[in-house]
């Protein structure tokens, strides 16, 4: 794994700051061409975690092609990035789609909404997606 100009730990307390970033994330459909999509994600200790159903664009080429990449931006100057290429596993286990539905909809939406965003979002065909990075780039205030 890759951490270039970011101390230890900086990756993951950035893709977890408040108020949450949206990553995006990046998949290669059947046919070859790039596919780019927001994702809301947590992590868990160096796995990025989002949901998304199996019969969405995402869904289905994760299930195809377990590579996948994520970009999360800070956009106000003196700008900092995190990028994270890996390899996607999947889970459609109803109690961890649940739990990290919820985990996942507190983060974006607030824990009021924690549970209702939870339940909506863990229904079949959804999975949890785990990203397991093979690398990371981390760059903080590249304009400084």
């Amino acid at each position: 794994m890759s951490y270039r100009d970011a101390p230890d730990g900086w990756w993951q307390a950035f893709v977890q700051a408040e108020p949450a970033r949206t990553a995006k994330l990046a998949i290669v459909r059947a046919d070859g061409s790039p596919h780019v999509a927001p994702v809301w994600v947590d992590v868990d200790g160096d796995d990025v975690l989002f949901t998304t159903s199996a019969g969405t664009i995402k869904g289905k080429a994760i299930l195809r092609d377990p590579r996948v990449s994520l970009c999360w931006d800070d956009e106000r100057p003196p700008f900092s990035f995190v990028t994270v290429a890996g390899t996607a596993t999947t889970s459609t286990d109803p109690d961890e789609i649940l739990s990290w539905s919820t985990r996942i909809a507190g983060r974006y939406m607030g824990a009021e909404l924690a549970d209702a965003y939870g339940r909506r979002n863990a229904v079949p065909p959804e999975m949890v997606v785990r990203v397991t990075p093979t690398k990371v780039v981390a760059k903080v205030d590249v304009a400084s």
